[in-house]
């Protein structure tokens, strides 16, 4: 079973790698975007650098067809993909060293409340993809049937922390009614088809994916109901897009293009997946299920199957995550949705 890094980092992450990164950001030295590049050229087309997280897979296969169809460069860019764990990303993002990247509500708001200067432009994930698995054999169904299990989890940080503790207080449960289980190795996948847990965190388009297709009944419990949890999605430096927004819109209506065409015509992300990636060839069946739980989150719950992808961004959704997070602690200096969303990219507004 393939293991994830999570998706986003905890506080203490983000402000043991921001002040050396801003600083030197900061200095007289350090390069900062140029504004002559905002403009788009034949003659010149626009680098950008984007970091896709933690390592290549179907579930960017959005990005690989919007390179390999000529949709950026139709955009006037030239895009390089990076892969690299969030706690990498996102002050790369806020100091220029990355121009775009991938990162969700619960990374961007505590990173925003330390002075990390990004702000998120387009959402990728409508539903948020960090869930509860078990086997259906366990008779979990709830977080109700949580309490006295064993759950295995990375580590008591990030998204899936957060997610786990959202879950249990939407019925008055907190961690502690349960007993936690860490795999540092990101094993917990493992350890619920092996028996040792009861339950897991994991992403609704990884572990419980795998899990299913070894004949084995899954129960998924998501925390979209409980609170909205902003899910991944394309952030930029402030200063990167006040230099080249015109590319940067480029950026996002090329994805979102691709990922439309995807969600019509699945085998056209698997193939462009299996072109940037070919190991993933090894297994197409898998990829094809990865991506079709992916593409299920890109839309949010309740919309219709063939509805168009917007990436418009929730403010109220955001709000309502910075509201739940503070309560935790995890926003040290207040924030608001205009610190932390910039709506009009993703609309060309």
């Amino acid at each position: 079973m393939s293991r994830r890094q999570p998706i986003n980092l905890s506080v203490a992450a983000i402000g043991a790698v921001v002040v050396g990164l801003l600083a030197a950001a900061c200095s007289p030295n350090a390069s900062a975007p140029s504004s002559a590049s905002s403009s788009t050229s034949s003659a010149a087309p626009t680098a950008l650098n984007v970091g896709l997280g933690y390592i290549p897979s179907v579930q960017f296969a959005a990005f690989y067809r919007a390179d390999q169809a000529g949709y950026y460069a139709a955009e006037g860019l030239k895009i390089t993909f990076q892969n690299a764990i969030d706690a990498d990303l996102v002050p790369k993002v806020g100091a220029g060293t990355l121009d775009l990247g991938l990162s969700d509500g619960t990374s961007v708001i505590p990173a925003v409340s330390q002075g990390v200067p990004i702000k998120s432009i387009a959402t990728i994930y409508a539903k948020f993809p960090s869930i509860v698995f078990a086997k259906a054999s366990s008779g979990i169904t709830d977080a109700d049937g949580l309490v006295g299990k064993k759950l295995g989890i990375p580590g008591k940080y990030g998204s899936s922390w957060i997610m786990l503790q959202a879950l249990l207080a939407s019925r008055h449960h907190t961690t502690a009614d349960l007993t936690i289980v860490e795999y540092p190795d990101f094993g917990q996948g493992a350890a619920v088809a092996k028996g040792a847990v009861d339950a897991a965190t994991g992403f609704d388009n990884n572990e419980p994916v795998q899990l299913a297709l070894t004949g084995e009944q899954v129960t998924v419990l998501r925390v979209d109901d409980v609170t909205p949890l902003p899910g991944p999605g394309i952030i930029v430096g402030t200063a990167t897009l006040g230099a080249k927004r015109a590319a940067v819109a480029g950026f996002v209506r090329a994805t979102l293009k691709a990922m439309n065409e995807i969600a019509a015509t699945p085998s056209i992300g698997v193939d462009a997946a299996i072109k940037a990636v070919p190991d993933l060839a090894s297994n197409r069946p898998l990829q094809e299920a990865i991506l079709a739980a992916t593409i299920a989150d890109w839309r949010p719950s309740g919309a219709a199957a063939g509805s168009p992808i917007s990436g418009a961004v929730d403010s109220a959704a955001w709000a309502k995550t910075v509201t739940f997070m503070t309560s935790l602690g995890l926003v040290p200096k207040p924030v608001t949705t205009t610190d932390l969303v910039d709506t009009t990219v993703a609309t060309g507004s």
